[in-house]
C-alpha cells in the first residue's frame, strides 16, 4: 500500500510536524508518524514538483538530501531540508511527501509553491513624458523575471512617490496593484497609481540672525528655492535641492569673510492655504580679513613674483573661494599653479595653512612643494573611427619631449572641439604620470559626431516663382582617397578638407553655382590652409523686347597661416579674387555718389584680399567664452594712379570709370563671449561690425559695387546673392525702414541700393536648451543697433536704429543652422512701416545671417 507524509517546518520554534503515514491519522485526515517508533530509510529517488522557474537539480541541492542518503524519521534531516528552501524566500509553500516505500528504502517528492515572477509594469497617473524616469525608479527593486515581495512592491512605489516629491509634489500618494498576467504562468503585473495632487508652492522663506546681509540677498543665492511671487523664477520645494541651496547661503558669507557663518537651525510647515512656509536661523559669526601671506619652499620664483600672481594682500577681506581661484582654478589660468604647471612642474601643491587668527585677522603661510620638471612621453590619441589621427594630432600643442604646460593641453583641447568634428561634452583628457622616470602620458579620447550638412529647399521667391537649392557640405573630406573605392563611406573622409557644393535655380529667372574647396594644413607640416572657389550667377527678369539680365563670375584663391607673434591665435590671410559683372538693362542696387545708375555694361573686379583675426572662442556652435577679432582689407590696384587710365576717354560714362573697378574696402568685425554663470551656460555675447568702401580719388569715385546693405534678415544673398554686395542683417528692421538704403535717380525713380558704410553693434544674453551635438538648441535676447550712411560725411556713430527682441536656435549637423529672431524696431518711422507695425519675424535657414 502506498504511503504518503507531509512534513512541516515551524524555524521559530526550533521544531517540526511531519509524518509518514503507517498507522494513524490526525483528526484532519493527514497521515502521521509514530514519534516513540522513528525508523531508518535510505532515500531511492527525489523528484520536484510545482517548480516554474528554479532548477530542480538545484532544489534538490538546496535540501541537501541525495539518492542513496540514510535518513531517519522522524529526524532532523527532513525539517533541515525544508529550512533550507525557506531560506531562498522563493516560494510560498513547501512539503516533502513520501511517494512510496520499498522495504527500507524510501522515494520523497519535494513539492513547492513558487513566488509570482514579475513580468511587467504600468502607471495610470503619470505622464508618458514621465515614464522612462519612473521606469528606472522601479528598475532599483524589481527586475523582470525576479520575485515579487511586500518589501519590493512598497520599496518601488516609495522610490517613485519621492521622484515626483523631488519635483515638488509633496503631496504625492502611489499604490501598487499586484495582477496575474495570463501571458505566462505563474506572472504577475505591476500597476502603479500615481496622483502627483498639486504642487506645492513657497510662500515665504524667513531668514532669522542675519545681521550684516539682507534678506533680498540671501534669497537670491537660493536658485532652486524660491518663493512663489518671485517672477520669472517657478516655486517649488525639492529637498536636495534645498539642502544645496542652503549649503549655497553660508558659502555666500564665505565669500565675504564670514568663515565660521552656518545656518543652525531651520523649520519648514505649512500655511493656512497649504503652501510652505520655511524658516532658516543663521549665525553669521565674525568677519575675517587676510593680514600677513608668507611663502614657503618656493626656490623657482620668488615671493614677490607669486604675491603678485595671487593678487591678495593685507587688508583684504577673508575670501576662501577666492584664494582658492587664485591658487589653482583661475579660468583665465592666471593662477599660481598655472604659473609652475605652464613651466613643465606637473607635481606642483600649494597648502595654504592659517598660522594665526588674532582678533578679525588672518596669518597665510603657502607651503609649496615644487617637484621635478615633468617632460610629456607619449601623446595618445583614442576613439577617432573616421578622422585619420593626423588631422587631429597636428592640432594639438603637445609634443613628446616637451615639457608639461597646461595651458598646452587646455589650448589643444580647444583646437580640437574647433574642428567640428567632435563631441564636446565627452572629449576627455587624461594625464597619467610616471613620477619614477618624472614622465607624463597626455591621453585624448575624442568622440565622432556628424559633421557634414545638407540642404535640400524650395522656397517662393515672389514674382520670380518657386527657386529649389541643392547643397552639400563636407567638413570632413579626404581628396587624396577619391580614385580610392574601398574609402567611399560612403564618402572619403578624415583628412580635414572643406568640400561644398551648392546650386540654386527657378529655372530661366535664375541660376547660381557654387564650388569651393579648402585644405586647412597645406603640405602636413604648418597650419597654412589653402582655399579655392568659384562660382557663377545669372539673373535674367527681362522679355525678348525689354532685356533685364545680370551675370557674375569669379574665381577665387587664398591662402592663410597662423602666426607665432604677437601670439598663435593669430591667423593671417591673403587671397585673390578675378570676378566680372556683365549687366544689360539692369535697374537695381548698383547706384553711384552722384546716384548715377549703373546698369549696362561690362566691369571687371580684380582684388587683393589681406585679413588679420584672432579666435580664442571655445566652440564653434555655442562659444562659452573667448573672442573672435578680424580686420580684414580688400584692395584693387588705382589703376588711374598707376597711368592706366586715360581721363580724357576713359572717365566719360559710368561703364568707362568703372570697366576696371578701383577701391579700398575695409571691415572690421569683433565679437565677445563672456559666461555669466559658473556652469557657464548662461554666457553674454557682445559683438561690433564696421564696413568701409572708400576710393583712391575723387574723380573716378566711390566703386557701385563691393557695397553693404544694411537691414532685413540677413538671407538676401541665401536666395538672391548678389556677389560684390555684403548682405547685413538688421533685427527689427527691413531693408526699406532704413533711409539710407534708397536713392531718387537723375530719371526721377526710387531705387534701393547698397552704401559704402554701415556700423552694427549687438549685445546678446544666451542660454542653452541642449548643448547634444546631434541637436545643440539655445534661445537668445538681444538688443541691437546699427545704420548705413551713402558718404563718410554723413557718417554719426551715435545715430543708430535700435532694436530689441528674442531667438532661437537649433543647430542639426545635417542641416546647419535653423531659428528664428523676433524684433522691435524704436526708431522705425510708422508711416512707412507696413500697417504700422514696429516689429519684424525673421527666419533662420541653414546659416547664421551676417
Amino acid at each position: 500500500m502506498r504511503l504518503s507524509f507531509i512534513l512541516l517546518c515551524l524555524a521559530c520554534f526550533g521544531g517540526w510536524s511531519a509524518a509518514v503515514a503507517q498507522t494513524t491519522t490526525d483528526s484532519l485526515g493527514v497521515p502521521v508518524y509514530d514519534y516513540s517508533n522513528p525508523q531508518e530509510y535510505e532515500i531511492g529517488g527525489i523528484k520536484v514538483e510545482g517548480a516554474y522557474y528554479a532548477e530542480e537539480n538545484a532544489i534538490i541541492g538546496v535540501t541537501g538530501l541525495s539518492v542513496g542518503q540514510e535518513v531517519r524519521i522522524p529526524g532532523p534531516d527532513i525539517p533541515r531540508a525544508i529550512k533550507n528552501l525557506w531560506r531562498l524566500r522563493l516560494f510560498t509553500n513547501v512539503s516533502i511527501e513520501e511517494e512510496k516505500t520499498i522495504g527500507d528504502v524510501i522515494f520523497l517528492t519535494v513539492r513547492v509553491e513558487e513566488r509570482p515572477r514579475f513580468l511587467r509594469h504600468s502607471f495610470t497617473g503619470a505622464k508618458q513624458s514621465r515614464h522612462d524616469d519612473l521606469n528606472e525608479e522601479v528598475n532599483k527593486f524589481i527586475v523582470r523575471g525576479g520575485i515579487v515581495t511586500e518589501d519590493a512592491k512598497v520599496n518601488a512605489a516609495e522610490a517613485i512617490r519621492n521622484y515626483y516629491v523631488e519635483k515638488g509634489y509633496l503631496d504625492a500618494t502611489v499604490s501598487v496593484e499586484e495582477i496575474a498576467d495570463t501571458s505566462r504562468a505563474n506572472s504577475v503585473r505591476l500597476l502603479f497609481d500615481v496622483n502627483r495632487n498639486d504642487r506645492v508652492k513657497i510662500a515665504e522663506i524667513n531668514f532669522a540672525g542675519n545681521e550684516e546681509v539682507k534678506d533680498k540677498k540671501l534669497r537670491k543665492q537660493m536658485k532652486e528655492t524660491n518663493q512663489k511671487s518671485k517672477l520669472f523664477k517657478s516655486s517649488k520645494f525639492q529637498p536636495t535641492e534645498y539642502e544645496n541651496d542652503k549649503d549655497a547661503v553660508v558659502a555666500y558669507y564665505n565669500t565675504l569673510g564670514y568663515r565660521d557663518a552656518r545656518v543652525i537651525g531651520d523649520s519648514i510647515y505649512r500655511n493656512d492655504k497649504g503652501d510652505l512656509v520655511i524658516d532658516i536661523d543663521i549665525n553669521e559669526g565674525n568677519q575675517y580679513y587676510f593680514r600677513n601671506i608668507t611663502w614657503k619652499g618656493n626656490s623657482i620664483y620668488d615671493d614677490e613674483t607669486l604675491s603678485r600672481v595671487l593678487a591678495l594682500g593685507k587688508g583684504d577681506i577673508y575670501n576662501e573661494e577666492e584664494l582658492q581661484t587664485r591658487l589653482s582654478f583661475s579660468q583665465d589660468n592666471a593662477d599660481v599653479s598655472s604659473l609652475y604647471m605652464d613651466n613643465g612642474y606637473l607635481f606642483f601643491n600649494v597648502d595654504p595653512i592659517e598660522v594665526a587668527i588674532e582678533g578679525d585677522s588672518i596669518d597665510l603661510e603657502m607651503r609649496i612643494f615644487e617637484g621635478p620638471q615633468a617632460t610629456i612621453d607619449k601623446v595618445v590619441i583614442n576613439g577617432n573611427d573616421r578622422t585619420h589621427e593626423h588631422v587631429i594630432r597636428r592640432e594639438v600643442f603637445t609634443r613628446p619631449g616637451q615639457k608639461f604646460s597646461r595651458s598646452d593641453i587646455i589650448r589643444s583641447q580647444r583646437q580640437i572641439i574647433g574642428l567640428g568634428y567632435f563631441n564636446q561634452e565627452t572629449l576627455g583628457i587624461e594625464t597619467p604620470v610616471n613620477p619614477d622616470r618624472g614622465t607624463v602620458d597626455i591621453i585624448y579620447t575624442v568622440e565622432e559626431k556628424p559633421s557634414d550638412q545638407l540642404e535640400l529647399s524650395a522656397g517662393w521667391g515672389g514674382r520670380r516663382g518657386v527657386i529649389g537649392t541643392l547643397g552639400v557640405t563636407f567638413n570632413n573630406f579626404s581628396l587624396r582617397n577619391v580614385f580610392n573605392r574601398e574609402a567611399w563611406h560612403p564618402l572619403p573622409q578624415g583628412d580635414g578638407q572643406r568640400l561644398s557644393l551648392r546650386a540654386q535655380t527657378n529655372g530661366k529667372f535664375y541660376q547660381s553655382y557654387n564650388a569651393s574647396l579648402t585644405e586647412p594644413w597645406l603640405g602636413g607640416k604648418r597650419p597654412t590652409s589653402l582655399s579655392v572657389s568659384a562660382f557663377y550667377n545669372k539673373y535674367d527678369f527681362g522679355s525678348s523686347t525689354l532685356p533685364k539680365k545680370l551675370i557674375i563670375q569669379q574665381a577665387a584663391v587664398s591662402l592663410g597661416t597662423r602666426l607665432r607673434w604677437p601670439d598663435d591665435n593669430f591667423v593671417f590671410r591673403t587671397g585673390l579674387n578675378l570676378q566680372t559683372l556683365s549687366l544689360d538693362n539692369w535697374t537695381e542696387l548698383f547706384v553711384t555718389d552722384n546716384n548715377e545708375a549703373v546698369t549696362t555694361g561690362n566691369y571687371n573686379n580684380f582684388s587683393l584680399q589681406f585679413s588679420l583675426s584672432r579666435n580664442t572662442a571655445t566652440d564653434p556652435i555655442y562659444p562659452k567664452q573667448g573672442s573672435n577679432i578680424e580686420l580684414s582689407l580688400q584692395a584693387t590696384p588705382p589703376y588711374r594712379s598707376l597711368g592706366f587710365r586715360d581721363d580724357a576717354s576713359d572717365l566719360e560714362t559710368v561703364e568707362e570709370r568703372f570697366r576696371y573697378v578701383e577701391y579700398h574696402k575695409w571691415r572690421l568685425n569683433a565679437e565677445w563671449y563672456t559666461p555669466l554663470t559658473s556652469n557657464s551656460k548662461l554666457v553674454l555675447k557682445t559683438q561690433a561690425k564696421i564696413g568701409f568702401l572708400g576710393s583712391y580719388d575723387d574723380v573716378v569715385g566711390v566703386s557701385p559695387f563691393e557695397r553693404f546693405q544694411l537691414g532685413g534678415d540677413g538671407v538676401n544673398n541665401q536666395q538672391f546673392a548678389f556677389a560684390g554686395v555684403d548682405i547685413v542683417s538688421l533685427r527689427g528692421y527691413e531693408i526699406e525702414d532704413l533711409p539710407n538704403n534708397f536713392v531718387t535717380t537723375p530719371i526721377g525713380d526710387d531705387r534701393k541700393i547698397a552704401t559704402p558704410i554701415f556700423s552694427k553693434y549687438t549685445v546678446e544674453l544666451r542660454y542653452p536648451l541642449s548643448l547634444n551635438p546631434s541637436s545643440t538648441i539655445f534661445v537668445l535676447a538681444f538688443a541691437q543697433g546699427g545704420n548705413a550712411w551713402r558718404s563718410s560725411r554723413d557718417f554719426n556713430p551715435f545715430d543708430l536704429k535700435r532694436s530689441v527682441g528674442l531667438g532661437a536656435r537649433v543647430f542639426l549637423p545635417m542641416f546647419g543652422t535653423l531659428g528664428f529672431d523676433w524684433g522691435y524696431g524704436f526708431d522705425k518711422d510708422k508711416a512707412r512701416a507696413e500697417n504700422g507695425n514696429l516689429s519684424t519675424f525673421n527666419i533662420v535657414l541653414g546659416f547664421e545671417p551676417e
